[in-house]
């Protein structure tokens, strides 16, 4: 009998998942009934939904991305987990040529081609330890950016 993995280690693989742009990969940490709140006062119900939502992001839409955990908490026995991340995004390669043109432009000659700011995520997981809820916290109306002087990373493709 295999013990089954920490909601740390979940969590750790589901930001994995997020870097390395794998949709299907971060879609299978979600119970088929899963919520997600992205904080501008939208739900999305159910796997579909959420997917519709992500699929932007994914296909380059706001340049390419990656989360950089700073704090994670975890508490296994109520199956929730919460992180404190920084989000970079780089508009400069050609994963970032969908991004829409005004933003691109806002962004580059406001912050440059790369760009960082931070949020946060509370997730909630059932007894199996899929995600049953995803409620994402950070100014999306105006994003707190700044330029990114942070160590070099590299978009998955």
């Amino acid at each position: 009998m295999t013990q089954p993995r920490s909601l740390s280690t979940t969590v750790d693989e589901f930001v994995e998942a997020f870097n390395d742009n794998d949709l299907d990969r971060v879609m299978a940490f979600f119970a088929d009934d899963a919520e997600y709140e992205p904080g501008d006062g939208a739900k999305h119900q159910g796997r579909d939904a959420i997917r519709a939502e992500f699929a932007p992001q994914f296909a380059g839409r706001y340049g390419a991305m990656r989360f950089d955990v700073h704090d994670k908490l975890v508490d296994e026995s109520g199956r929730r987990a919460a992180i404190r991340w920084a989000c970079r995004i780089d508009i400069s390669g050609t994963r970032a040529r969908g991004v829409y043109p005004l933003l691109r432009l806002y962004g580059l000659l406001r912050y440059g081609s790369r760009m960082v700011w931070q949020g946060m995520d509370v997730l909630h997981f059932d007894a199996d330890g899929q995600i049953t809820g995803k409620y994402s916290y950070a100014n999306f109306k105006v994003p707190p950016m700044q330029r990114d002087r942070g160590k070099a990373w590299t978009a998955a493709a």
